[in-house]
């Protein structure tokens, strides 16, 4: 764009500005002298309209238009008001809203003469011209109204008492700057027009408030300027947003010129196109749909960066679509297959927020308890950050109901800012919902893979597939197998869905898995996965998740605020212990929830606020407890076993009894599983070849005996009650009962060997749970032992053996 004016019109402004007319009079003429002051006698006390938005000048004309009161009573009275003159000052509103608050007004404002003014009684609306005369300070608020009235102090601008030589570089300053403002936008050309009209450049004070109400700055800047009285300092903060002004039309209209030079072919081929739209039309060829729906999908792969093997299959399928009948059936696939294709995100990724810190602090605000868990997280994360991506992983998070694996998913991907998307694969049988339909059938769809992607718009979500233990396979295929190309990041940067037909990069991505046991997830899929076991709660924690997430939650769910109701400590450690004893806390999230609402019930029926529940009140909102603190087993032949189930560690008792001196060997009964079963039968032949060795009397083990282990409506496996089984069997040998109380667990073997087991975790919290503190471990389990937190082990003595002698000898002396 040239420096130079582009038109007489533009040459004419500059001449006015440069040659500074002389001042006119209120008729227009010249008289020759200095601009005049205001007049003495203005009123003290005026009424205030409160304003908007930007503040007004002192020689500014505007139009206001009101209508309903306050606004209405306020201009009336200003109408009414000797000469018509009322205060217009800016409210502090940070929404430039007409606040009629006098403690929300700024103290220095513009007094205003209303010039015209037309009014409409019966709507009690009024529109009005006002023009800005001199500064006003507001001393007090006679009437903080609404109307506002209040006592003011009138400013003039003594303009004439400083040497026209001291000025005269200002505002020469000034008005260079306007003139090199003026060459960039034909707006302010305008207002300079507007100005000269009434006013012109030899008047300094006009001048400064005039350049300053032309400019963008902000309220608070030219408030500013409006509250400085002295002209030599307002003349330099004016400048200051003149030049600020300046710089920043210089950068726009640089950005605009690099636009227009930067027209791409692309962005040439679309002008063509929009032209050929325009002849087309002339000449009565309209565009059709198909044209629209093939130019929109062009539209999205501008933002896009495709590789070149899906930019040449979208291509391809554009033409083509291009070419088919909208109303032939392979115009449809064709469509939106093309949808899906330019609908996913290509090379748009988010941004990662590997702070620690601030991840730590998520983790700790959403889950109270799980402190290894989180600490794996975190280092998952330190580790990202020091790559500098976080992609290509998965996470499997194992553990039983409730306990909060699909929540620390959700604050993982809050704590790394990406964006979240969950699906469950229990049940999961045709591979088709994995690596989508083949485009040959009806209703063929990407899998749920691509959905999620397209979804999250975003190449590097993260992608928690639940329920990964449960997949299950038919013969539509084997959805397990499928998932192996999804999550391995070795074979998912090149990711084949069958219906987009074309690799997609998953590497990206961070997949996190949820499951209850190990069991059932195929070996070579579990290979894959990062384990991070999630044990479940002690009581004092499920206490802590109680009062800190559970209660929040049923409150808001329920309708009620925290002075509706109030729930002691001991209730939820009551509630805990008699109603929720699962591994998790979803049981316990349901008994509270109703006591909220039994809450709601007694609020409607007018009952006193807050309703307080404490250990005594639970029966009344909660029945009798489902669980009770029942006495130990004693006896011969009766010992404590620990075990593992899907739902977290349980104890059991295991008894063993003498029926008969007739040789009709073993009876175990209590609904055990094969694996069971046979450890039964091993303790068995142990106890027998080892009994006088380790003190007891043969002839106790000989007849029929009878092994059972309680609660026979519930399914148990495993070889983990092996030593159970033996030590219930030698206390009926020995004729003595366990002397204290204490659990034990492994496996055992035909030579007394003590086998490792698993969920030594889960076992150490059911132990403490129902207050054991003594347990009899195999060595093999020490490492695991030790990697249970302290504050789960605080307070437990554990002994570890490797043969079952030593069993014995710790359980009898």
């Amino acid at each position: 764009m040239s420096d130079k004016p582009d038109s007489p019109q533009e040459e004419e402004i500059f001449d006015a500005v440069i040659e500074e007319p002389e001042a006119h009079d209120a008729d227009g003429e010249s008289d020759g002298q200095p601009p005049m002051r205001i007049d003495d006698a203005l009123p003290m006390e005026m009424v205030i309209y409160p304003l908007g938005g930007r503040p007004f000048f002192p020689g500014m004309l505007t139009p206001i238009q009101v209508e309903g009161s306050p606004y209405y009573d306020t201009i009336k009275m200003a109408m009414d008001s000797p000469g018509r003159l009322f205060g217009i000052i800016m409210s502090h509103a940070e929404d430039g809203r007409e606040v009629f608050d006098a403690d929300k007004l700024y103290t220095v404002g513009a007094t205003a003469r209303i010039l015209e003014a037309a009014e409409d009684e019966e709507h009690k609306s009024i529109k009005l011209l006002a023009e800005g005369i001199s500064r006003f300070e507001i001393r007090e608020v006679v009437s903080a109204g609404p109307p506002i009235i209040a006592a003011v102090t009138h400013h003039n601008n003594p303009v004439e008492m400083i040497e026209p030589d001291d000025l005269k570089p200002y505002t020469m300053a000034v008005i260079n700057t306007l003139k090199e403002l003026l060459k960039y936008d034909s707006l302010y050309q305008e207002q300079v027009k507007m100005f000269l009209s009434r006013h012109n450049f030899s008047e300094p004070d006009k001048l400064a408030d005039f350049v300053a109400s032309m400019t963008s700055s902000n309220r608070e800047e030219l408030q500013d300027v409006l509250e400085t009285l002295p002209i030599m300092p307002r003349l330099e903060k004016v400048l200051a947003l003149l030049k600020k002004e300046l710089e920043m039309v210089k950068v726009q209209n640089k950005i605009s010129k690099q636009v227009e030079e930067g027209i791409t072919e692309h962005q040439r081929q679309f002008f063509l196109r929009e032209q050929l739209k325009q002849i087309q039309k002339e000449l009565g060829i309209t565009k059709d749909d198909r044209t629209a729906e093939v130019d929109g999908f062009r539209e999205r792969l501008e933002q896009l960066t495709l590789s070149k093997e899906a930019e040449e299959r979208i291509n391809e399928e554009l033409d083509k679509l291009s070419m088919l009948e909208p109303g032939s059936s392979e115009y449809g696939v064709t469509r939106n297959y093309v949808d899906w294709l330019t609908g996913l995100p290509w090379g748009v990724h988010s941004n990662d927020k590997l702070d620690i810190k601030r991840a730590r602090k998520i983790l700790n605000q959403d889950h109270d308890g799980l402190e290894d868990v989180k600490e794996r997280i975190l280092e998952f994360l330190a580790v990202g950050k020091l790559k500098g991506e976080i992609g290509g992983s998965i996470i499997l998070l194992v553990g039983p109901p409730g306990v909060g694996k699909t929540s620390i998913g959700r604050s993982v991907a809050r704590a790394v800012g990406r964006e979240f998307y969950r699906f469950s694969v229990g049940g999961m049988r045709d591979e088709a919902e994995i690596k989508g339909h083949r485009r040959t059938y009806v209703g063929a769809m990407p899998g749920k893979f691509v959905q999620a992607i397209r979804h999250t718009k975003y190449c590097n979500p993260i992608i928690m597939l639940d329920e990964v233990d449960k997949i299950g396979a038919s013969y539509h295929g084997d959805p397990a197998s499928a998932l192996l190309e999804v999550l391995d990041p070795e074979q998912n940067t090149e990711f084949l869905d069958h219906y987009l037909d074309v690799r997609f990069d998953l590497s990206k991505v961070l997949f996190i898995c949820t499951a209850n046991q190990l069991d059932t997830i195929p070996r070579p899929l579990l290979d894959r996965m990062e384990i991070i076991r999630l044990s479940g709660y002690i009581a004092a924690e499920k206490v802590k998740i109680a009062r800190n997430h559970l209660l929040p939650k049923q409150l808001e769910k329920n309708g009620l605020t925290k002075d509706d109701l109030r729930i002691s400590n001991g209730a939820f450690r009551a509630i805990v212990e008699g109603y929720a004893r699962e591994a998790g806390v979803r049981r316990l999230e349901q008994k509270i929830g109703a006591i909220a609402r039994k809450t709601a019930v007694k609020i409607l029926d007018d009952a006193q606020r807050p309703i307080k529940v404490g250990h005594g009140d639970l029966e009344d909102f909660l029945g009798k407890p489902d669980f009770r603190d029942e006495k130990p087993m004693k006896g011969v032949g009766i010992v404590t076993g620990l075990a593992w189930t899907s739902l977290g560690g349980a104890t059991l008792d295991v008894e063993a009894a003498r029926v008969s001196d007739d040789k009709g060997g073993m009876i175990v009964t209590g609904q055990l599983g094969d694996v069971m079963k046979e450890s039964a039968r091993i303790a068995f032949s142990y106890a027998q070849s080892q009994c006088a060795k380790l003190g007891g009397d043969c002839n106790r083990l000989g007849g029929t005996l009878h092994l059972h282990v309680p609660e026979g409506a519930t399914p148990k496996d495993g070889p983990s009650a092996g030593i159970t089984l033996t030590t219930a069997l030698l206390s009926l040998a020995r004729n003595q009962p366990i002397p204290r109380r204490l659990a034990m667990t492994g496996e055992i073997t035909l030579t007394g060997q003590v086998l490792a087991v698993g969920g030594i975790r889960e076992k150490v919290i059911a132990a403490r749970r129902v207050g054991i503190r003594e347990l009899i471990l195999p060595e093999a389990c020490r490492k695991d032992y030790e990697e249970v937190p302290d504050h789960i082990t605080e307070g437990i003595t554990a002994h570890f053996v490797r043969r079952y002698p030593e069993v014995a000898k710790l359980v009898f002396g």
